[in-house]
């Protein structure tokens, strides 16, 4: 059969939908959710750096309060420390009178309670350094 005569051009046959249609076809974009927007990233970022400002403002004032502590209590014990350090000084003084006694006992004229310093105001011992002391 010769299909290229012009009766078989005159009735074309045609492809046509099945009867009630063809299924719609699914051209949507079907993204997933990819995570929070740009403004909820930025509120948490700022949430999360006022809570760091906090922490460090917070850090700062603990500090201080400590600090401010601290120094009440060294106010606080300077006297005793102090007291304490005075009478360390007249026990050494005392100490050194008497070696001092022993000392120039042969020695006439010593005087044990001449000034060694020509003044009038109360002149502390020094602590003589040596070789190998720790300050």
């Amino acid at each position: 059969v010769d299909r290229d005569t012009p009766q078989d051009m005159a009735t074309p046959t045609q492809d046509l939908p099945r009867a009630g249609g063809f299924p719609e076809i699914p051209y949507k974009r079907n993204l997933p959710y990819r995570g929070p927007s740009g403004i909820a990233i930025f509120a948490g970022a700022a949430a999360v750096m006022a809570y760091g400002f906090y922490q460090v403002i917070d850090g700062n004032q603990r500090r201080r309060r400590l600090k401010a502590e601290k120094v009440n209590a060294r106010i606080a014990l300077y006297p005793f420390l102090q007291a304490e350090e005075d009478r360390r000084l007249v026990r050494m003084q005392y100490q050194h009178k008497a070696a001092e006694k022993q000392i120039m006992s042969n020695v006439k004229g010593w005087d044990l309670n001449e000034k060694m310093y020509h003044t009038d105001r109360y002149v502390p011992p020094h602590k003589v350094l040596q070789l190998g002391d720790r300050i």
